[in-house]
C-alpha cells in the first residue's frame, strides 16, 4: 500500500515518534552531488499567506529553482500565489491543491516550504518528509517541545535536508555580531538580551459563524492538529495568533524563534540550552551551563519606543551581546551600535546592506544544501534547541515559577506540572 494512501485514509501519526523510513529521493535530483546541474529543483507551496508571499518571490528569483505547484485551504490564497508564479514564469503551469497531501503525492517535488500557521509547521514538515521532500519551514517550527523534538528525529531517520525559517542566521548584520562575540572581540561573554513580544495566553473562542463551502474554505483542514472550535473568519484572515491552540509559546515564539536563536549562536550553544528559567515582571532570566544569562525582555511596543534597554532604531528583533570588554546591539534595519572605538573600527560597512526579514541568502543556503546534502545553517539541531529554549521560557512564565532544565533529556527536572505542558493532545482531523 503507498504511504500516501495511507495517509489519505488514516489520521496521523506525526505526533508520535517518527518510524524508520527509507530515503525517498526523485529520480531528477540524482545527480552527482544532489541535482544535476542540468536540472532545476522543483518546489511546492504549502499554505500560502502573506509571509509566505514574501518568502517565494525571493525564491522565484534563484535561476535553479522551479515552484510548479500550491497548496492551500483557502481558494483566494490559492489563486492569489498561482497569479504571482505563473506571472513570474509567464505560463501557466503552476498546479493548485486544497489538500497539501495531493501535492506531497507527486514525485517531481523535490522540496517544499511550510508557510502555514503554527499549528501545522511541524506535522507537514514531518508528512513532506516522509514523502521523500527537502523542507523549508516557517518559524516557530513546532507548537509544542514534543514536536520540535519528533521534527528534528524525523529529519534526521528520513535523512532530508531542513531550514528552519530563522533567516538572521544569514544576514550580514547578525552574522557580523555574532562573530564579534565569538573571536572574543567584546571579552568574555556575560549577558545576552533578546527582544520579544509581551507573551499572551488566550483561551477564549470568536463567536461562530457559518462554515463556508470547503472548496472556499476547508476548515476541518485549517484546524488540522489543533483542537476544533467554531469557523470565524477572522482566524484564516491572519486573527488566529495570541489564542492558546494555534499559537506557539504565548507568542514568545514570533520573535523569540530568532532572537533566542542569535542568543544560542553567539553563546555557541547550539548544542545545548539553558538550564534555568525564571520569570520576572517584564522577561525572563535564562542561565547557561557556562554561567553566560539570556534575558528575554518583553517589549510592550515592538513596533515603537521601548524604552531605555533598546535604541529604537534599529528595527524590530534587536538582540545585545554585552562581555567584560564591551558590547554590541543590532536589528532589523541593518546597523550596529557598539560601546567603543575599538569596536567600531571592526565594523564592517556592507553588514546593514540586506535587512533582517529578507530571506534571499537563507534561501540559497537551503537550495545549495539540497544539491551536497550538506546541513544547512538552520538545521533540525539548531531549531530543536532554540525552539526548545523558547518553549520553556514560555512555560516557566506560564506557571509563574522558575523552573530547573535538563538540556541532555530535555525535560524539566523534579517538575511533573511542567514536563506535561512539553506537548499536547492533537486532534484526528484526516
Amino acid at each position: 500500500m503507498k504511504q500516501s494512501n495511507t495517509t489519505r485514509r488514516t489520521f496521523l501519526k506525526s505526533s508520535t515518534a517518527a518510524a524508520a523510513l527509507p530515503l525517498i529521493v526523485a529520480p531528477h535530483v540524482l545527480g552527482r552531488g544532489g541535482v544535476a546541474p542540468s536540472n532545476k529543483i522543483t518546489l511546492g507551496v504549502i499554505g500560502i499567506g502573506p509571509r509566505c508571499t514574501y518568502d517565494l518571490q525571493a525564491m522565484l528569483g534563484l535561476a535553479d529553482v522551479q515552484c510548479v505547484a500550491i497548496a492551500d485551504v483557502q481558494a483566494s490564497r490559492r489563486d492569489a500565489g498561482k497569479t504571482l508564479v505563473d506571472k513570474h514564469y509567464t505560463n501557466a503551469d503552476c498546479k493548485l491543491y486544497r489538500d497539501f497531501r495531493e501535492l506531497l503525492d507527486r514525485k517531481d517535488i523535490d522540496t517544499v516550504i511550510v508557510a502555514t500557521g503554527d499549528r501545522w509547521h511541524a506535522t507537514a514538515s514531518m508528512m513532506a518528509a516522509k514523502a521523500g521532500k527537502d523542507v523549508y519551514s516557517e518559524k516557530p517550527c513546532g507548537l509544542t517541545i514534543e514536536l520540535c523534538q519528533q521534527l528534528a528525529d524525523t529529519m534526521k531517520i528520513t535523512g532530508r535536508i531542513f531550514q528552519a525559517g530563522t533567516q538572521r542566521r544569514s544576514v550580514p548584520n547578525f552574522e557580523q555580531a555574532v562573530r564579534l562575540v565569538q573571536t572574543g572581540k567584546l571579552g568574555k561573554l556575560e549577558t545576552m538580551y533578546a527582544s520579544v513580544y509581551i507573551p499572551t495566553l488566550d483561551n477564549s473562542w470568536l463567536p461562530g459563524e457559518p462554515t463556508p463551502n470547503k472548496e472556499v474554505v476547508d476548515w476541518n483542514l485549517w484546524l488540522g492538529p489543533a483542537p476544533w472550535r467554531p469557523y470565524n473568519s477572522k482566524y484564516v484572515s491572519g486573527g488566529w495568533r495570541g489564542y492558546y491552540d494555534f499559537d506557539s509559546g504565548a507568542r514568545l515564539l514570533d520573535w523569540g524563534a530568532h532572537t533566542v536563536d542569535l542568543c544560542q549562536w553567539a553563546n555557541q550553544s547550539d548544542n545545548t540550552m539553558p538550564i534555568s528559567f525564571e520569570p520576572y515582571d517584564t522577561g525572563i532570566t535564562c542561565m547557561y551551563a557556562n554561567g553566560v544569562k539570556m534575558i528575554l525582555d518583553f517589549l510592550p511596543t515592538p513596533f515603537g519606543d521601548r524604552g531605555p534597554n533598546w535604541i529604537t532604531r534599529l528595527g524590530t528583533c534587536p538582540v545585545k551581546f554585552v562581555g567584560s570588554e564591551g558590547s554590541i546591539e543590532t536589528g532589523d534595519s541593518g546597523e550596529t551600535v557598539v560601546s567603543s572605538d575599538s569596536l567600531r573600527k571592526e565594523l564592517q560597512e556592507s553588514a546593514g546592506k540586506v535587512k533582517g526579514l529578507d530571506v534571499s541568502a537563507h534561501a540559497r543556503n537551503f537550495f545549495d544544501c539540497v544539491k551536497s546534502r550538506k546541513a544547512t545553517v538552520a538545521n533540525p539541531e539548531v531549531m530543536r534547541n532554540s525552539h526548545v529554549a523558547c518553549h520553556a521560557a514560555a512555560m516557566s512564565w506560564m506557571l509563574k515559577r522558575k523552573l530547573s532544565f535538563d538540556p541532555i533529556k530535555q525535560e524539566f527536572v523534579n517538575d511533573a506540572e511542567a514536563n506535561s505542558l512539553r506537548s499536547r493532545a492533537a486532534r484526528t482531523w484526516s
